[in-house]
């Protein structure tokens, strides 16, 4: 009896797994190859169209090298790359990428990459349900680092280039996790309009920007590493690529290293500096912000050969209920921290509003070997000042050498510019440098310079309401700590 009870129990549990695998669709199953020279889109495509038309289920992509072009993924369907599985992008020449779809006339506020999907590695637009997982490769050799996305994508009559990773738009319930992306072109990942998501434990080494969330809400980023030596880390944006001003809102970034090596040296492990460009790495909010942003955290995170942290709302949006905390940094390019709003406007032009900031707490920052060039900026604008900004528990080495005349300077203001300290160049102070602020709180601000810095520490400008508490840092001669200009 008891025997006949565990083969029972055997055999139901042999046809439970069988049921398991009903759901998962090989990829070699329908002619993928997997050497590197076949076209395996095509094959990968229609496993996703079988699973699609079955209800969903999971595309197993196992060890190999996958030549691609544009691959669709829809609701319901899990695209599992197995470890030693590399999904790589085909040379431009092959002219194997989707067109980028009409923008239907609408007028292009943002740029062409934050316009167009479509012209993409692996895209998505209005499905549910749809994850990226497992611990193989994204390999964007083929796909361009460029700006060169336009209605229809054509290069001189035929099909261009692929130009992103992974593109997501107007998509719910969204799982990228496990994966490396190596080569992103444009974007290694952006997502647009969707909500309810989670990346979590990608490593990303790439050559433009690595992650951009833009126009959506309830996403997590968490346990990810970033390297983008050349453009932006992780970064959240509200442009008008939906047609509509739409804030980023209730996104969570935990748990995050961000660098600036050179391509392939985070994967391989050698980690080399690379020559700081305009930008490098960094976490940032902007700069297309119509929509702007509200209720964010960010949290428990790392930068390395980076830009610092960088808020910046220029187009109309407002930016508030921001939470910063627990960051280290070290060997920052051009500021550790950066809060500004401006006029740029770019966007429709009956809209009057301007750009609003307001509610931001930073707290418990080490930035260690940072650049001369700029000290923590908070500048809003005269007719609509940044409001309730609040820094707790920071802690700065600069590089210092910066010269006395420089405290006299008449620091840049926003107005219509873009937004980047490097085209303003160095503040007055070497320290804390804030312009147009109502309600400016400081706890604990530590500083120190590597070289003796013979600008101010501090200079407030038609600042209203500031608390400034718990300040250490050098004063040389002919400086002084704190400087009040109305």
């Amino acid at each position: 009896m008891r025997k006949n009870l565990l083969f029972v129990l055997l055999t139901l549990s042999c046809l439970s797994a069988i049921a398991d695998n009903l759901n998962d669709y090989n990829v070699r199953s329908f002619g993928a190859v997997g050497d590197g020279k076949s076209f395996d889109s095509p094959a990968i495509n229609t496993a996703i169209e079988s699973a699609f038309a079955n209800g969903g289920g999971k595309i197993i992509v196992p060890a190999g090298i996958y030549l691609c072009g544009s691959i669709h993924l829809k609701s319901n369907i899990e695209l599992h790359l197995l470890p030693g599985a590399i999904i790589k992008a085909a040379p431009a020449s092959m002219k194997v990428y989707d067109e980028s779809e009409s923008f239907g006339g609408f007028p292009e506020y943002q740029d062409g990459g934050h316009t167009y999907f479509h012209n993409s590695l692996i895209w998505a637009e209005g499905q549910d349900n749809i994850s990226i997982t497992g611990r193989g490769m994204i390999d964007g050799e083929g796909l361009t680092k460029k700006d060169t996305e336009n209605a229809g994508n054509v290069q001189g009559g035929s099909i261009g280039t692929g130009d992103k990773a992974i593109a997501l738009k107007l998509c719910t319930n969204v799982l990228i996790r496990d994966i490396t992306i190596f080569r992103g072109g444009h974007f290694a990942i952006i997502i647009t309009g969707c909500e309810k998501g989670t990346i979590d434990n990608v490593t990303i080494d790439t050559n433009r920007d690595g992650i951009d969330i833009d126009c959506c809400k309830y996403l997590t980023v968490t346990n990810t590493k970033v390297n983008t030596p050349n453009d932006d880390g992780i970064v959240l944006k509200s442009s008008y690529a939906l047609k509509k001003p739409v804030p980023c809102e209730n996104i969570l970034i935990n748990n995050c290293i961000v660098t600036g090596y050179k391509l392939g040296t985070f994967l391989d492990g050698t980690y080399i500096p690379e020559k700081v460009n305009w930008v490098c790495g960094r976490i940032k909010l902007g700069t297309e912000s119509n929509g702007g942003y509200r209720n964010i955290a960010i949290s428990n995170c790392t930068m390395m050969y980076s830009s610092g942290l960088a808020f910046e709302e220029v187009d109309q949006g407002r930016m508030e209920n921001i939470a910063v905390s627990n960051i280290t940094m070290n060997h920052v390019h051009h500021y550790p921290i950066y809060i500004t709003t401006g006029c740029r406007n770019r966007g429709p032009k009956e809209v009057t509003s301007p750009s609003y900031g307001g509610d931001i707490m930073i707290s418990n920052v080490i930035a260690d070997d940072a650049d001369s060039l700029a000290g923590i900026i908070v500048t809003g604008m005269k007719e609509e000042p940044l409001r309730n900004i609040r820094l707790h528990n920071i802690q700065i080495r600069y590089r210092g050498g910066g010269t006395s005349d420089l405290s006299k300077k008449e620091y840049r203001e926003q107005g219509t510019n873009y937004p980047e300290p490097r085209w303003a160049g160095p503040t007055p102070a070497y320290g804390l440098y804030a312009r147009h602020v109502d309600g400016l709180t400081v706890r604990g601000l530590y500083l120190e310079t590597i070289r003796p810095d013979y600008r101010h520490v501090v200079i407030l400008d038609d600042v209203k309401n500031a608390d400034i508490q718990d300040l250490t840092a050098p004063v040389q001669k002919g400086a002084e700590k704190i400087v009040i200009k109305n």
